[in-house]
Formats: C-alpha cells, sequence, structure tokens
C-alpha cells in the first residue's frame, strides 16, 4: 500500500479546485530499490534492441526537454526563413498517469516490447493488488483498491507511460504527415504551410488532433480540448496574410491561436524572437539578486557564488541553445543580469568594468555560454548517435586531403534561403562552431573513425577553457 500526498501543481493555481492538485505516491525505500533494479534492466533491454520510441524524449539518456525543443525550434526557424508559417498545438492530458489499464500495459509490454515468461509476470504482480490512501496534513482517507494507473512518484512509472504511448507515435507517423515530439504526457503536434495553404493545413491537423483523440479514448487516456494550446509562428508579413483562423477540436471546443505558450517550461512566441521567455527570465532572475543581496554580508564569497550558480545560473542556461543568434540587444538583456549577480557577489559598483570580474569568478559570458550548449549537444549527440532527431542533422563531411582531414568535420548543409534568422537554426550554425573548434579537440577515436577520442569530462574541460579565452582574450 502506499500513500497518497496531493501536491499543488502551480504555487498561483486556486486551493480550491481538486483537478490543480498532482497525487504524489509515498513508497517504501525497499520498493523503490527493487523498482530501481528492474528500470536499469528494463531499460538495457529496451536500448539493446533498439526499442525506445525516438520521438520520446522523457527518461531517455542523451535525450532532454532541450532537445525536444531544439529541434522543434530548428523546424520552426527553417520554415520562417522560406516564409512558411508553422502551425504548433501542445495538447493537454488530464491525469495521464492515473488512467492506465494495466492489462493492455501488459499486453503492451509482451507484444510490443517481448517480455515474457518470469519478466512479464514480474510486471503483472507489480500491477496487481496495489491498494492506496490519501493524507492530507494529518488526516488520512480508509485504504481503496489501485485498479488503474501507475504510481506518480515511482521509478517505475514513467518508464511504464512511455512504453504504454508508444504506439501513438506510430499511428502518428504512419497515419498522418503532421510532426510530433512527446515529452512523458506532453504532446506538440506541428506542421508548416505557405499562408495560401493555411486551410488545408489546418484541417491536416484537425483530423490528426482528432486520431490521437481517440486513440486515447480507446487507452483510457484523458485528452483535454479546453486546456490544448494553438499557435501559428511565422514572419510579421506572412502572418498578416491569415485572417480568423480556428482550430475544431473533439468535444466542440474551437481553440485560437494564441500570441505565446508555455512550452516545457520555454516560451515561444508566434514571431520566434524569444523576447517574452527573456522578459520572463529577468524578472525570476532580479527577484533572486535583490534576495541574494539581502544576505550578502552574511555570506562568504564562495557560497553567495555558489547561490547565484544555483538560482540564476540555472535559469539563463535552461535551453540556452535555442538563444543562437539571437539580436544582440536581447542577448544584451540576458548579459546584464549575469553583470549584475556577478556585482552583487563581489561587492562591486556599476561603474567598474565587468570583464576582470566575470573572469575572477570564472564565469563565461552570455555568447559563449550559448555556444558551449551548442557544441557540448554536439559533442554528445555524435558520440552517442543519439537523439536520433538531432542525429541526423548533424553531416559528416567527406574526407579530403588537407591538414584537418584526420578530424571530425561537420558539413553544412546548402541552405535554401538567404534570411538572417536562418543563423539561429542548429542544423546550419552547429557545424560552424564546430568545425572552429581546435583541431585537437576533434580528432577521431583510433578503434572508431566517426567517433571522438576525448572523453566527455576531457572535452568540456578543453572547451570551457577554449570558449574562456574567447570571452577574456589574453
Amino acid at each position: 500500500m502506499c500513500t497518497v500526498h496531493p501536491l499543488l501543481e502551480k504555487p498561483s493555481l486556486d486551493k480550491e479546485i481538486l483537478s490543480n492538485y498532482r497525487p504524489i505516491s509515498h513508497l517504501s525505500f525497499l520498493s523503490k530499490l527493487t523498482e530501481r533494479v528492474v528500470k536499469y534492466r528494463l531499460l538495457d533491454h529496451l536500448s539493446t534492441n533498439s526499442l525506445l520510441n525516438s520521438h520520446q524524449s522523457a527518461y531517455s539518456k542523451f535525450h532532454s526537454t532541450e532537445t525536444t525543443l531544439l529541434s522543434v525550434h530548428d523546424h520552426l526557424i527553417k520554415s520562417i526563413s522560406t516564409k512558411k508559417i508553422t502551425a504548433l498545438c501542445l495538447l493537454d492530458l488530464s491525469a495521464a498517469f492515473d488512467t492506465i489499464d494495466h492489462d493492455i500495459l501488459l499486453s503492451r509490454l509482451s507484444t510490443w516490447f517481448g517480455l515474457s515468461n518470469t519478466a512479464l509476470f514480474w510486471f503483472r504482480s507489480y500491477l496487481s493488488c496495489r491498494s492506496f490512501s490519501v493524507s492530507i496534513e494529518n488526516s488520512s482517507s480508509t485504504p481503496s483498491k489501485l485498479l488503474y494507473g501507475v504510481p506518480q512518484g515511482s521509478v517505475l512509472g514513467p518508464i511504464l507511460f512511455i512504453l504504454y504511448t508508444t504506439p501513438l507515435s506510430h499511428l502518428i507517423t504512419s497515419s498522418t504527415s503532421i510532426s510530433h515530439h512527446l515529452y512523458a504526457d506532453d504532446t506538440q503536434l506541428f506542421t508548416s504551410f505557405s499562408a495560401s495553404d493555411c486551410p488545408s493545413g489546418l484541417s491536416s491537423l484537425e483530423t490528426t488532433i482528432s486520431l490521437v483523440s481517440s486513440w486515447m479514448s480507446a487507452n483510457f487516456l484523458s485528452f483535454n480540448p479546453s486546456k490544448t494550446e494553438f499557435m501559428l509562428i511565422g514572419n510579421t508579413h506572412q502572418l498578416s496574410k491569415i485572417k480568423d483562423c480556428a482550430l475544431s477540436l473533439p468535444n466542440n471546443v474551437t481553440a485560437k491561436p494564441v500570441s505565446s505558450a508555455r512550452n516545457l517550461g520555454f516560451i515561444f512566441d508566434s514571431h520566434l524572437n524569444l523576447s517574452g521567455h527573456i522578459s520572463s527570465i529577468s524578472k525570476a532572475c532580479y527577484c533572486q539578486i535583490r534576495n541574494l543581496r539581502r544576505i550578502r554580508s552574511s555570506l562568504d564569497q564562495s557560497t553567495a557564488t555558489t547561490i547565484a550558480t544555483s538560482l540564476i545560473h540555472s535559469k539563463l542556461d535552461y535551453c540556452n541553445s535555442l538563444f543562437l543568434n539571437l539580436p544582440q540587444f536581447e542577448l544584451n538583456r540576458l548579459q546584464s543580469i549575469l553583470n549584475t549577480a556577478a556585482r552583487a557577489i563581489t561587492y562591486t559598483s556599476k561603474f567598474s568594468k565587468i570583464s576582470p570580474i566575470l573572469k575572477s569568478l570564472h564565469w563565461l559570458k552570455i555568447s559563449e555560454r550559448i555556444h558551449y550548449k551548442i557544441l557540448s549537444i554536439t559533442y554528445s549527440t555524435l558520440q552517442s548517435n543519439q537523439p536520433t532527431y538531432l542525429r541526423n542533422l548533424l553531416l559528416l563531411q567527406n574526407k579530403v586531403s588537407t591538414r584537418s582531414s584526420s578530424t571530425i568535420t561537420l558539413a553544412r548543409p546548402s541552405n535554401p534561403s538567404t534570411a538572417r534568422i536562418t543563423n539561429r537554426s542548429f542544423t546550419f550554425t552547429a557545424p560552424i562552431l564546430w568545425n572552429q573548434l581546435p583541431l585537437d579537440m576533434r580528432q577521431p577515436a583510433n578503434d572508431n573513425p566517426s567517433s571522438l577520442s576525448l572523453s566527455s569530462s576531457v572535452f568540456h574541460k578543453r572547451l570551457k577553457t577554449h570558449l574562456f579565452n574567447i570571452s577574456f582574450p589574453p
């Protein structure tokens, strides 16, 4: 039996509305330890046999919210640069983990993922005869049987959920031309078209959403049309050609395009200038800096630096690969946050030169922090060939007889557009940054010419040194 503690999803939500709570299961240590052993064996089986869903980025090594958003962002940038509009739909699922049907899940583990005999019997035992009680402050409900769902807060629950929903990706891929990405229960559908083809593009998106809704109903998952968000993303001129469009969703719900939406913690806007997201970062970071200043006199510099790194750098660096080649005035807003944090830590006035302060703290400037992230993702993708949706964007250059022919060099794809926004594309700009690295950082391994010789720790150490010298030239 487990104890379920309702947790408010966001502090700003109404505490009186039950749907705003997430049920978190508190399980015993022994149970979690056993689940962790099973998890590692299950993931080894799935990865060895290439059974993981390539469109699902949650709970998979070398996958993250950032790789998901970077892939979507790359698609959006390419569409804008070729004067197309992208319809992006963020689907909402209600209580996704709580409605999984155990019989369907066990059947899926057997037929889709090859579990049998003892392994399948173990999962049947794991799912059966479960019970729970709800605890709020000092009160607890009477125990009830848990006939559906996987426990939120368990080790295996998230993995079982993504395995349960794997057929959805196959359905979308095989039945429609709509692109999609999944991150746990966050599902995003997107398609690009010219302004004149908007009606047919939206019609295809509506057909796909209806297909997804029907699949979810058949699999006891609850699609929530009223909370689904829909955006049209493109340049100002192309968007001005579209008037009064809307998506017709199931249950007679109509979704009109919104100007901005939060996608996996990152705010996308209709022009993809990311100004709204940077404003959100600024508000949160300056609040933390003010709090840091209040207690700075009680801290030594090392502790103050650690706090700033945890509270401020984490916000500046989250999905900062999407900031690649943004207009300089937007990057200056981010740099101002970093400068202010550095001054708060070192008790330096705003009239002092900032470069020596940042150098003393060993903090890269914003542009180099962005390049660090892009190059780190590129390295990881080349080494692991994962995620496949990013690896497919990186092309190795054919070997020629030059001084750098013994290094791993990336080819830049032909660019169909001369639009400046193309420089923000991972596809077109990552190869440039990669090929500018020192030759000793791009040496191939002796046993695998397509893999790098440097280990991850050594590569990232040299990468920071390289970018640090660019930030602060000797």
